[in-house]
């Protein structure tokens, strides 16, 4: 099989170097071009002719988001994972880069002098995007290869139950999630009848500039989630970077509690983790709804949600960047109904009761 041939544009040598050793070092990859501006990597396309692209934000002459936009005039479906520092700066072009069609993000490493880190970080984040979002000739980026469905998760019986009066939204995302969530929340109503909670799988300092991002062209208000934090209609709550979010009853009334214990499915926040609080303060009256994104966090996160007679609606595989953990929960038969990413909105409005022309 061919290797996957991968173009690295960063203007710092230290970073060119340490990415093609890393990278190289993988018997599926080959680093076969690098630049140190948006000039020279454009130049280089039709020469190396990659098909992944790791763009720095942050360069001279020509950064990642002029980059982006002439890579995307010559070829919409070229693969371009974004490299930017964790830093507000970085979360910022990051967010924009996605809005401007980047197909994902890796941070970089936070500390470069150390060999093993960064090996590990590119290893663990960076190296299995390129894998997905190249699995297929087309660069199609909806499919995460083969899925294995634990037997326990398959139980017809869960679509046969009543459904109850929604209570709750909770929702899951996270390759592709920054545009799904600006799809769907700009289009529910500022009288939104009930609250609204969501693990969108990005770093420190990315999910507080998502939320301020959102909450500017949504009529609802968007969030980032801290402890104490009220849970109340008309409001989402996003859990920030590195900490699970869950619900807990306070009284009379529901609110945030974020924790830094251990990541469930590599991850923190966790979907699983809010999805079971949710699902064990609301019961039959939680709408839990699964987007795009790799891996499967979400799925025993809907099992509860199931468990308990809620509902769970998950995003289709046409629409979805990586039909991963949507994918997941519907083949497990968890779903209730699988819909197209512009569907999804109405969807929810018509579950919570609001009627729509």
């Amino acid at each position: 099989m061919p290797k996957i041939r991968v173009l690295v544009v960063d203007d710092s040598v230290v970073v060119r170097r340490m990415m093609s050793n890393i990278l190289d070092g993988d018997p599926e990859l080959e680093v076969v071009g690098v630049a140190a501006n948006g000039k020279i990597a454009l130049a280089k396309m039709s020469q190396v002719n990659p098909d992944v692209i790791i763009l720095d934000v942050a360069m001279p002459e020509m950064d990642g988001l002029e980059t982006l936009a002439a890579i995307r005039q010559r070829d919409r479906h070229l693969p371009v994972i974004m490299f930017s520092a964790l830093t507000e700066f970085g979360a910022s072009a990051t967010l924009d880069s996605l809005s401007l069609g980047a197909t994902d993000y890796v941070t970089k490493p936070q500390n470069l002098k150390s060999k093993e880190a960064a090996l590990q970080h590119i290893q663990e984040q960076l190296i299995p995007k390129i894998k997905v979002f190249c699995a297929k000739p087309n660069h199609s980026q909806s499919r995460q290869g083969r899925i294995t469905i634990p037997q326990s998760l398959v139980k017809p019986s869960y679509l046969t139950r009543n459904r109850g009066k929604v209570e709750i939204v909770a929702i899951g995302v996270s390759t592709g999630g920054p545009n799904a969530l600006d799809t769907i929340l700009p289009k529910l109503p500022a009288d939104f009848p009930v609250p609204i909670v969501i693990v969108q799988h990005m770093p420190p300092v990315f999910t507080k500039r998502l939320a301020e991002r959102l909450t500017q062209k949504c009529q609802i208000k968007v969030a980032e989630g801290f402890s104490s934090g009220m849970v109340e209609p008309g409001l989402a709550w996003i859990a920030p970077g590195d900490f699970h979010m869950v619900v807990e009853q306070q009284g009379t009334r529901v609110q945030i509690h974020t924790h830094q214990e251990e990541p469930e499915n590599s991850c923190r926040p966790a979907v699983d983790v809010l999805f079971r609080s949710v699902a064990k303060i609301y019961g039959a009256g939680t709408l839990g709804v699964v987007l795009t994104g790799m891996g499967q966090d979400g799925l025993y996160g809907c099992k509860c949600i199931r468990e308990v007679c809620g509902q769970v609606i998950v995003q289709d595989e046409a629409t979805s960047v990586v039909w991963g953990m949507p994918g997941i929960v519907a083949n497990s038969g968890l779903a209730n109904q699988v819909i197209p990413l512009p569907e999804v909105a109405s969807e929810i409005m018509f579950r919570v009761g609001i009627r729509t022309c």
